[in-house]
């Protein structure tokens, strides 16, 4: 196999940017959805405002802007941009028209707002005003461009199948009348074990995609898509908005049962870039939409996901929902230093699960604690994240550190019990 096509995305739902190369970080490709938009409402009664994440299912006229990437001159160059290119559809009056952002735009002065993905929290900055203002001329209403700078969000799915970090089980015999805390902090390590030199768990986090760095997907499963589709239609590759598209699967869908793969230049004999698929990607009513017209598709541009809904529905997890494509993080042994990946380099599918993995079933223990923090801080009033945050000195580490394990574990008994915390 190899690779057909690279994907990035400098603006969320807008459209993609087609590259020849491009280089992998733990976040996702270099830049990738640093910015994206929110519609911003106001409360009449109150002035109150607020903010909606805005979508291609609900926000289809974005399919219209064309991103552009310019990277920086230099590894310490600040002059960095992305041009945005709005092209009206063919029968409108409206001209076409172009903007230009900073990539790494300066945050001092700028308005911090609060954006929840998936359940996933994070902070992120009110670009200014001549930037809303042409996005909101361009979509009708009022729209700002968020930058997320320096935060990040965590991942709340899980990215591990092991068995050190599958949930514990919970059909083992408890005392009758047993607290559900005793039970919790009975996973709890001795503090005892905690030193200022053990490391902390490594938080997965990502920017603004949905739920992982990469979208990884085969296109030997789109022509049995386009075979279904009515009028001769073809399904486009570009809706599914993946990072890595893959050709030269032998059957269409064993994409569905890939766990590692390793992308290396053609002859080159070393072990290139790695990737772990730890989940189906769901897929929704984005899948109709005419990105020629940014409207909903008619005739056979609407009806994809329609087709999907017959047989491909095959994830548990999200039983209602038709899947598509892999959701992927780096290889967490690719150790340190640049990666890059490029069209025409060799694919290998390194490890294949024995049955499809279920959305949700895992919750990694290296990112609940650091999850639920995000939420007390962003959600329930910021108090026990800044009281930790001022308690830790030197020589408190362990104490500290005990304290975040507490959380993690007791929050890993919730997920257990199936309750979901904020």
């Amino acid at each position: 196999m190899k690779i057909e096509a690279l994907y990035t995305y400098p603006i969320k739902a807008l459209r993609a940017q087609s590259l020849d190369a491009a280089t992998c970080t733990k976040h996702g490709f270099a830049y990738e959805r640093r910015f994206m938009l929110l519609e911003e409402k106001l409360d009449p009664s109150t002035n109150a405002k607020t903010y909606r994440n805005m979508h291609v299912a609900h926000d289809p006229l974005g399919t219209l802007f064309f991103p552009t990437l310019h990277p920086p001159s230099s590894p310490t160059a600040k002059d960095g941009s992305i041009s945005v290119l709005f092209k009206p559809p063919k029968n409108s009056s409206t001209q076409e028209t172009t903007l230009t952002i900073p990539l790494e735009p300066e945050t001092a002065s700028l308005e911090e707002v609060e954006i929840t993905m998936h359940q996933s929290p994070t902070k992120a900055y009110r670009m200014p005003s001549e930037y809303n203002k042409w996005f909101s001329s361009c979509f009708g209403y009022t729209v700002i461009l968020a930058y997320l700078g320096s935060h990040y969000r965590p991942v709340l799915m899980s990215t591990s199948t092991s068995p050190a970090s599958a949930a514990p089980n919970t059909n083992q015999d408890t005392t009758a009348g047993a607290s559900w805390l005793s039970t919790a902090t009975s996973y709890l390590p001795s503090l005892s074990a905690l030193s200022p030199q053990t490391p902390s768990p490594a938080a997965r986090e990502i920017t603004f995609s949905d739920c992982a760095p990469y979208l990884i997907v085969s296109s030997a499963s789109l022509e049995p898509l386009s075979d279904r589709l009515p009028d001769g239609s073809e399904a486009d590759i570009t809706k599914f908005r993946p990072n890595i598209v893959v050709s030269g699967a032998e059957e269409p869908w064993e994409e569905d049962f890939w766990a590692e793969l390793a992308v290396s230049q053609k002859g080159s004999g070393g072990s290139g870039v790695g990737f772990t698929a730890a989940h189906n990607c769901a897929r929704c009513k984005s899948l109709n939409i005419d990105y020629e017209t940014g409207a909903a598709g008619k005739g056979g541009e609407g009806r994809l996901l329609a087709v999907m809904q017959r047989d491909r529905r095959v994830d548990p997890g999200m039983k209602y929902s038709p899947v598509f494509g892999r959701y992927c993080f780096l290889t967490e042994e690719e150790g340190e230093g640049e990666k890059v990946v490029r069209v025409g380099d060799e694919v290998v599918v390194r490890r294949a699960n024995e049955e499809r993995t279920k959305f949700g079933e895992y919750r990694d223990l290296r990112f609940c604690c650091y999850g639920v923090l995000l939420m007390l801080e962003l959600q329930i009033g910021k108090v026990l994240p800044q009281v930790l945050r001022r308690l830790v000195k030197e020589d408190e580490k362990p104490v500290i550190q005990y304290s975040l394990i507490v959380c993690q574990k007791i929050t890993l008994f919730l997920f257990s019990k199936n309750v979901k915390p904020g």
